[in-house]
């Protein structure tokens, strides 16, 4: 019998297979159950064994067997992700009840990780039914209702009054309706605290990006970053180790 961590990870790979289906198709609106996996460039499906998690990309070179073209490097590095996110929630959470609540969870933050990094949107089909079943949950889990309640209205809210602010001082969008809707799903599935935690370690990372981008000269000021994929970054870092980092910051006023 395997043991738990190595399971989950096994699982983790043939999850994250699945999650590259998603962040392939959602943004082009496609069906993520028909029909079968194919290369993208000469439509042939694939056969079993070139969708073996990792593996068959190794194996194939990132290259399709038929064709040639290329096949993006994301498609490993997510099925890795999952297969380490996954193997890292068993040992956080254990076999329970929130573990398969947070794993729901970060498989929904992966998905819009790779898709607001590659197409700059965050698909309502995962923001939204992600806001309520991170409430629902909060009902028989942490972080409880209230906590979860108060993340959803704050999180949505407060983005979505600098999205405002923005607006009217600068006259164009500094930040899309998803990073509200996203945010208000961290909230829901984390509570408030962690919620805003998750804001300012994105908020944290994304200047440090773009100011390594305006330094290299690969982007400006105007240049638009994608605040989805960072605050999926600090979700996860939230999630794993939010509690322990807002005891240590609060003991300074203590």
């Amino acid at each position: 019998m395997l043991p738990p961590v190595l399971g989950f990870a096994l699982a983790g790979l043939l999850v994250g297979s699945f999650l590259n289906v998603c962040i392939h198709r959602l943004p082009r609106h496609e069906s993520i159950v028909w029909p079968a996996s194919r290369c993208t460039v000469c439509e042939r499906s694939l056969a079993w064994f070139e969708n073996v998690p990792v593996v068959s990309w190794l194996v194939l070179r990132g290259t399709c067997r038929t064709c040639g073209a290329p096949i993006s490097p994301m498609y490993p590095v997510v099925e890795l992700m999952t297969a380490v996110v996954f193997a890292g929630g068993v040992s956080v959470y254990g076999l329970s009840a929130l573990l398969a609540v947070r794993l729901a969870f970060a498989c929904g933050l992966i998905v819009l990780f790779a898709v607001d990094l590659r197409h700059r949107i965050l698909p309502n089909v995962i923001t939204l039914p992600g806001i309520a079943a991170g409430f629902a949950a909060s009902w028989f889990l942490p972080p409880g209702w209230i906590s979860s309640l108060i993340g959803i209205a704050v999180g949505g809210g407060l983005l979505l009054a600098v999205a405002e602010l923005y607006y009217r001082v600068r006259g164009q969008e500094g930040l899309g309706m998803g990073d509200v809707k996203m945010l208000a799903m961290i909230g829901a599935f984390l509570g408030w605290p962690l919620m805003v935690l998750t804001l300012v370690l994105a908020s944290f990372t994304g200047s440090i990006v773009g100011v390594m981008l305006i330094a290299t000269g690969r982007g400006s000021l105007q240049a638009a970053l994608p605040f989805g994929t960072f605050l999926a970054v600090g979700a996860f870092v939230a999630a794993a180790v939010g509690d322990p980092i807002l005891v240590w910051y609060l003991a300074f006023y203590r």
